[in-house]
């Protein structure tokens, strides 16, 4: 088997592909710019741009299976190449955005919810990965950490259950190398429920910086944000935040259903990447 792993430059992507070929798996790490991967010794890389269709024959030849990243921008003319190449599973790396009941207009699971559509419309098996917030997403946080500033929370009562990117590659790996489990759909999550000003106390513990959380407006997250983070996606995290302000966040089993292991805590992740967040 010859898997195809898009993205690799995410964290996800390149766990999965180094996780693959440990397992002795066949793999193909793809990316736009394969010149900047890093790799362990012995994983090809080649270029694959998924919104450029003129790249998809070359990392798509001989590949059985495909971890793909949710770009519906050329979703219906790589399905067409997969089909053609022989490929006969994909695993997308969706978001469990799209279990809202506004997904498809959704500016957060819009872009999922169409890749989603496409591939459950496709005769090639399809198996969806549905994570919530990634534990990763933290990082937003660690410039204030380090400057000794307050963390800026606009809804600190929010509800999460960060999961850890790691975490997601090794349910990736499972569905991609187990038939049993293929062609379902799976919501993965974290193992507990944290508000936002609980990651930050977490982290604030992991790495021993004291820090503060200073509740502000929305529009003033938005200013602070305008120049990461486009508007529509801003106000659908607004919006998400404040629908779940004071809510524990959902826990499923999915997870530890696929990895056969407890997920990993946020606690170990913030205490593995602690030195981010280190003045």
């Amino acid at each position: 088997m010859l898997t195809l792993v898009t993205g690799c430059r995410g964290r996800v992507g390149s766990a999965l592909a180094a996780l693959l070929h440990a397992g002795g798996h066949g793999v193909r790490a793809a990316s736009r710019n394969p010149d900047q991967l890093s790799l362990p010794p012995g994983v090809p890389a080649v270029a694959c741009d998924l919104g450029d269709p003129a790249t998809f024959p070359a990392a798509l030849a001989g590949v059985d299976s495909v971890f793909l990243y949710a770009e519906p921008s050329g979703i219906d003319a790589f399905l067409d190449a997969a089909g053609a190449a022989g490929v006969r599973h994909i695993v997308l790396l969706s978001s469990s955005a799209v279990l809202a009941p506004d997904a498809a207009s959704n500016p957060i699971a819009a872009s999922h919810h169409a890749v989603e559509r496409a591939l459950t419309a496709s005769p090639l098996t399809a198996t969806l990965l549905r994570p919530g917030a990634f534990a990763g997403n933290a990082y937003q946080w660690s410039q204030a950490f380090r400057s000794g500033r307050p963390v800026d929370l606009p809804y600190p009562h929010s509800g999460g259950s960060p999961i850890d990117e790691t975490d997601i590659a090794k349910a990736a790996l499972a569905v991609l190398t187990d038939e049993r489990l293929q062609g379902a759909a799976y919501h993965l999550t974290g193992p507990e429920s944290l508000t936002a000003a609980e990651q930050v106390a977490v982290l604030a513990s992991a790495s021993g910086t004291p820090v503060t959380v200073r509740t502000v407006s929305r529009d003033a997250w938005k200013q602070a944000v305008a120049p990461f983070v486009p508007e529509e996606i801003a106000e659908g995290l607004l919006s998400y935040w404040a629908a779940t302000d004071g809510l524990p966040a959902e826990v499923t089993g999915e997870t530890e259903k696929l990895t056969g292991r407890p997920a990993r805590t946020f606690a170990a992740w913030a205490a593995e990447n602690a030195a981010a967040f280190r003045p």
